[in-house]
């Protein structure tokens, strides 16, 4: 999700690989720019590590006239041979083979592969120019110095194996966003794209650990044969040898641990975001192994609980937010029944809708039912009452289930009178009346066990919907069972007065009844 990520600070674990989505342009100036410097940084650091191998490590003879000029000419010629073909051969054609992505498209599978063993193909191009100098400089050893050939051999063997190494961290690194372009729309349920956590680990030893041991085991080698190595001289290699691992194991180690750290970091930060409810966060996939498994089922997880609240909002708007609440709570033991509960009940009922539905558009019709529903459903909710469904232009409307509420009846009152005053004088065209009974309900699910629906039943309901009918008549348009007012609180029912006595329709008794007070 583009969106959720565009404002996340460093979404690829770094500030130099610039943001989320960078324009195709931006892209392929940063990732040439980028591949262009690691290749230079990664060669001087292997000259620099011959030199001081060549020099310290294993002490070669000292190099005749011959040896000189060739070096003199050879070294600074393959140099730039190997720079003009890394940058040449690897960053040009690494962009070409990113067309896709600068293209702003999504790539064919055989093009995500490509892409995501982009960093692989880099280093086995940085490893084979380093092994053409290692066999070209033996070469020349074995031609003018024989004596020389196993010391040069291994100094830029050695160089060779490290100089690799980092070249695929960097260019890892450097690669992140189109990794996670190309891996965007993939599932990554199935084996890793890319090279898995154990291969890293793998290349890590070997170029922190397994390379600088393996020339102080030949300095060692050398020293116990009695080839030109004398103990102050295998004493100094092991300084070396020891410095080297020092710098190189931590370099490799930083690099090593930024790949799984950075990744890790972006689920962390987003697990944070997604606590606050930020529910539309995603992190930016840029990681093909293992460790991309990870972001991926941090988005997976983010998108069902988006869905899942998708849900609940909407089961909420149709059955009410408690209703939702409570089922949500009761997940898997939700089922049909009841429980009796005294509660008062709303009801509130259009005069004369079926006349103005046939003398205006249908879109007018709905437009003013819904101002009508939203006027109910608003006074309800204020005083925490469940507007239980809509029937037709009517609503019901119920207080006390399916949570008991302090004060039921005067809530009931209190919402009945404001409804009267805010459709009085919000939509005059359409009168309503307005009924309000308190006594014992039953409020349950009913229906099917495959679809059912929260509901009230009982005489109250029915005495509210009686009692609307008979509001209808009324001046004010609202009435109240004396039962309401007398359950009512004594701030709400000082503002009720008596209304005599009726015999609602279905029952035998007369009900006492109430209606605001005039002013």
């Amino acid at each position: 999700m583009t969106s959720a990520n565009g404002g996340v600070r460093n979404p690829y674990g770094s500030r130099i690989l610039g943001p989320a989505d960078p324009s195709p342009r931006s892209l392929r100036v940063r990732v040439q720019v980028l591949l262009t410097a690691t290749l230079v940084l990664t060669n001087v650091v292997g000259a620099g590590l011959v030199f001081v191998i060549s020099a310290l490590v294993v002490p070669l003879p000292d190099a005749t006239r011959a040896t000189v000029v060739s070096l003199a000419v050879g070294v600074p010629v393959y140099v730039a041979f190997a720079l003009t073909v890394g940058v040449l051969v690897g960053t040009v054609a690494t962009v070409r083979s990113l067309r896709w992505a600068l293209e702003g498209r999504a790539p064919t599978e055989r093009e995500r592969r490509r892409a995501l063993r982009a960093p692989l193909r880099l280093t086995a191009l940085q490893f084979g120019l380093w092994l053409g100098a290692t066999v070209l400089f033996s070469v020349l050893a074995v031609v003018l110095q024989p004596d020389r050939t196993l010391g040069v051999a291994l100094t830029v063997g050695t160089a060779s194996v490290v100089v690799s190494g980092v070249a695929y961290l960097l260019t890892g690194f450097v690669m992140r966003p189109v990794a996670a372009r190309a891996l965007v729309g993939t599932r990554l349920t199935d084996p890793p794209r890319g090279v898995g956590v154990r291969s890293r680990a793998l290349i890590f030893w070997g170029v922190g650990t397994a390379a600088p041991v393996v020339a102080l085991v030949v300095a060692a080698v050398l020293a116990l044969a009695g080839v030109g190595t004398t103990l102050g001289q295998l004493a100094v290699a092991t300084i070396v040898v020891g410095g080297v691992v020092l710098v190189f194991g931590f370099l490799v180690t930083w690099l090593a641990a930024g790949s799984v750290v950075a990744p890790v970091r972006s689920v962390r930060d987003a697990m944070l975001d997604l606590e606050r409810g930020q529910l539309d966060r995603e992190v930016v996939v840029f990681d093909g192994s293992e460790v991309g498994l990870l972001q991926a089922g941090f988005n997976t997880m983010a998108g069902g609980l988006r869905e899942r609240e998708q849900l609940r909002d909407l089961f909420g708007r149709h059955v009410g937010r408690e209703v939702a609440r409570r089922a949500a709570d009761a997940l898997g033991e939700v089922g049909l029944g009841g429980e009796a509960r005294t509660a008062s009940v709303l009801f509130v009922d259009l005069e004369g809708s079926t006349t103005y539905a046939a003398e205006h558009p249908p879109e007018e019709v709905v437009a003013v039912l819904n101002r009508f529903f939203g006027v109910v459903v608003e006074e309800v909710d204020r005083r925490e009452g469940l507007v239980n469904k809509f029937i037709g232009d009517a609503v019901l409307a119920v207080f006390g289930a399916p949570v008991g509420l302090d004060d039921h009846a005067g809530r009931a009152l209190a919402a009945a009178r404001a409804i009267a005053d805010r459709l009085a004088a919000e939509l005059p065209e359409l009168p309503a009346g307005i009924g309000v009974a308190t006594g014992e309900v039953v409020a349950g699910n009913v229906g099917a066990e495959e679809r059912f629906e929260y509901t009230v039943i009982g005489d109250a309901v029915n005495s509210a919907a009686r009692l609307t009918d008979l509001a209808k008549q009324r001046p004010g348009r609202v009435l109240a069972s004396a039962a309401s007012v007398a359950e009512a609180s004594a701030g709400e029912a000082a503002v009720w007065q008596e209304d005599g006595q009726t015999t609602l329709r279905g029952r035998g008794e007369p009900t006492a009844t109430a209606v605001p007070r005039a002013g």
